[in-house]
């Protein structure tokens, strides 16, 4: 570069979903009317970025050129949001004057927003930045008490403040991401509850097969507490599962130290979620309730009470295991790996069948309540509960129930060895994740088997998917037990916990 003007290039980022793509953020300095110019497809947070820069630049000692600044941000095709772009920018500013080392700015991306006295400050989906140097070999150059990117081999460099970078300043400074610590979780037991052994051997099955489960019951029967303790008995993420939830959590400025920690991620959205709130949406596209959920559990609680197109809008992520988000300039897929518990009263007024009250509904207010879950969502979840009051005796002997740690010794022991039986008959995926093809000849029935399957599928009136959500549910109870063949007590077993009083055959 020679004279008072030039040209250079800063690498950094922008968020699309969960992911981040490179941006490169290019600034030129030339003779012409005195200003900073801003394109690329920016919103109004870019924009705005203008007055924070020269501010913070001043407040460090710089000097902002009283030139024509041109801005590009491309490729000029991705929306940029976000306060971001600010560091990035600031940094081609200072490079294209003279006034910033070149070397400084190799092979790192930049992300941060600037404070207007040159303070850095974090924005939201570090981690996705993270996974984005890494995967273009770069450096990630962001906020000093941003969360450290818990990557193998890569250096997160924390900038302290703007001033730094002047020369004869601090410098940048590396740091090695260490392992996240420890999350301190609220002791939750299943112990906690005595009574509901039915129950609790149903989540068990939920649990080991990740099947959707419906509770439903009288007030204070004991729903959400056997709910809330479904964590306790799941596995603890592996490290990519920690990795794909993490990234979801750090875009959506949520706190990841739990995720990164091994926790599964609980998600307990109110009724009045909105579809963008729980399926995810707005501008930009941020993630919902059911990406939050990813690689965890998602409870909806008083199922009944959401909006019917809110409720409806979960069906297909809840097979696909994604949220596809169409908006004009193009589609935007969020992970929704989840597990669905939900609960909810048999009624407006929530006696219904409870032998303490008396149900004051009439038959048309039962059955346009439970309309409003929606037949195609209910055919959706696997498997459906009675929670019943429980008897003061058993209210007050609290912590002598089956605990947690027998439980997910079932559950970790179901699954090895439905991991170890698929992987012997090579076929992908296990419980509810399963292919239907695949699921049956898992199930390895003989012709009785097949034959009593049969005649309660047309009995019940049940449909295919219901059938396959039937045999799911068979082959995990049949796990549980180690069995290579999913018999008829199995399949008596699973079709039990799908036929209830007040619902109907489902």
């Amino acid at each position: 570069m020679s004279g008072r003007y030039g040209q250079c290039v800063v690498k950094s980022a922008a968020l699309r979903g969960v992911e981040a793509y490179p941006v490169d953020v290019e600034v030129v300095v030339s003779t012409g009317l005195p200003g900073v110019t801003v394109v690329g497809m920016a919103d109004a947070a870019v924009h705005e970025s203008r007055e924070r820069v020269r501010a913070a630049l001043r407040a460090c000692g710089f000097t902002m050129p009283t030139d024509k600044v041109v801005v590009n941000l491309a490729p000029s095709s991705l929306k940029k949001t976000g306060a971001g772009f600010d560091l990035p920018i600031a940094l081609g500013i200072l490079q294209a004057t003279g006034q910033l080392d070149p070397a400084l700015t190799e092979n790192r991306l930049f992300v941060g927003e600037l404070s207007l006295e040159g303070g850095l400050r974090e924005v939201a989906g570090t981690l996705a930045f993270g996974i984005c140097a890494l995967r273009h070999g770069l450096g990630l150059v962001a906020a000093a008490g941003a969360p450290q990117v818990p990557l193998e081999g890569l250096e997160q460099l924390s900038l302290a403040r703007i001033g730094a970078l002047h020369p004869g300043g601090e410098g940048l400074v590396p740091v090695r991401g260490a392992p996240p610590g420890r999350c301190a979780v609220e002791a939750l037991d299943y112990s906690d509850i005595a009574g509901h052994e039915v129950a609790k051997r149903a989540l068990q099955i939920a649990a080991a097969g990740r099947h959707g489960l419906l509770m439903m019951g009288p007030p204070g029967s004991g729903k959400t507490m056997l709910a809330s303790r479904m964590a306790t008995i799941l596995p603890p993420l592996t490290e990519e599962e920690k990795l794909e939830s993490a990234v979801v959590h750090s875009v959506a400025g949520e706190p990841t130290d739990a995720i990164l920690s091994g926790a599964r991620p609980f998600r307990s959205p109110h009724h009045s979620a909105s579809q963008a709130g729980l399926v995810g949406g707005g501008t930009p596209v941020r993630p919902g309730e059911i990406s939050l959920a990813h690689h965890g559990i998602l409870f909806l609680d008083e199922l009944a009470e959401f909006k019917s197109s809110v409720l409806q809008s979960i069906r297909q992520p809840m097979e696909s295991g994604c949220a596809c988000i169409t908006r004009a300039d193009g589609n935007v897929v969020l992970p929704a790996d989840f597990m669905l518990l939900a609960a909810s009263n048999p009624c407006p007024c929530g006696y219904l069948g409870d032998a303490e009250h008396a149900c004051k509904c009439t038959d048309l207010q039962v059955k346009t309540y439970q309309g409003r879950i929606g037949g195609p969502i209910l055919d959706r979840i696997s498997i459906h509960l009675d929670i019943p009051r429980l008897p003061p005796s058993a209210v007050l002997s609290t912590g002598s129930g089956t605990s947690s740690a027998q439980l997910r010794d079932g559950v970790l022991a179901a699954r090895e060895y439905a991991s170890w039986r698929n992987a012997t008959a090579g076929r992908p995926g296990t419980g509810a994740r399963m292919r239907a093809p695949d699921l049956v000849a898992a199930c390895r029935m003989d012709g009785v088997t097949q034959a009593f399957l049969e005649e309660m599928a047309q009995t019940c009136a049940m449909s295919g998917r219901s059938i396959m959500g039937l045999l799911s549910v068979a082959r995990t109870i049949a796990d549980m037990e180690q069995r290579p063949a999913v018999v008829r007590d199995h399949l008596a077993e699973a079709l039990g916990f799908r036929l209830r009083e007040g619902v109907g055959n489902l």
